[in-house]
């Protein structure tokens, strides 16, 4: 929280957008908002990177705070994520035998893959997250993650979904080779 109030007292602007990115984040956002009386702070409450971007994205500077608060709260309710990292443990999730070392494909609602290649379980992951009403892949790709093993897998992705735009950048993420 204190973080937050920090960047927001930074910001000349009478009204300051949050994004926390994270559900675990939210709280501490809400707040910093509740904290501060000079600026109208809102928290857009998006759970995941590529909400965020997408809320950003979204921003128009001929729109009203609350206008365009009320546009980044629907376009957020388009984006499904994906993250693609590996088991620390064994474990038993979601219905899946996990051992340490093994890839995962986790959605916004749980762990949608399990595999040994990090490729195979992104595409296994794809696989559950797109639909008919799917437009857009955006693979960001983690600091472990190479320029050149990214646009193989984009490359793959596209052929595998022809009527989709597919772009890759570096997100430089730990953790996580890539967040989709």
């Amino acid at each position: 929280t204190d973080d937050m109030l920090n960047a927001i007292d930074e910001v000349n602007a009478k009204h300051v957008f949050i994004f926390p990115n994270n559900k675990n984040i939210t709280l501490a956002a809400n707040q910093a908002k509740s904290l501060v009386k000079d600026k109208e702070v809102i928290v857009i409450p998006t759970k995941t990177v590529p909400q965020g971007i997408t809320a950003i994205i979204n921003f128009v500077p001929d729109l009203s705070a609350e206008e365009n608060e009320e546009v980044m709260l629907e376009e957020i309710k388009n984006v499904k994520t994906g993250q693609v990292t590996y088991a620390v443990r064994d474990t038993h999730i979601d219905d899946k035998e996990i051992h340490k070392d093994d890839i995962m494909g986790i959605g916004d609602a749980g762990i949608l893959a399990v595999g040994k290649s990090v490729d195979g379980t992104t595409k296994d992951m794809l696989a559950q997250l797109v639909n008919d009403d799917s437009e857009l892949i955006s693979l960001y790709y983690g600091e472990e993650v190479s320029e050149e093993e990214a646009e193989k897998l984009t490359a793959e992705i596209e052929e595998l979904y022809p009527d989709m735009d597919v772009d890759a950048h570096m997100g430089g993420q730990p953790i996580y080779y890539y967040v989709l």
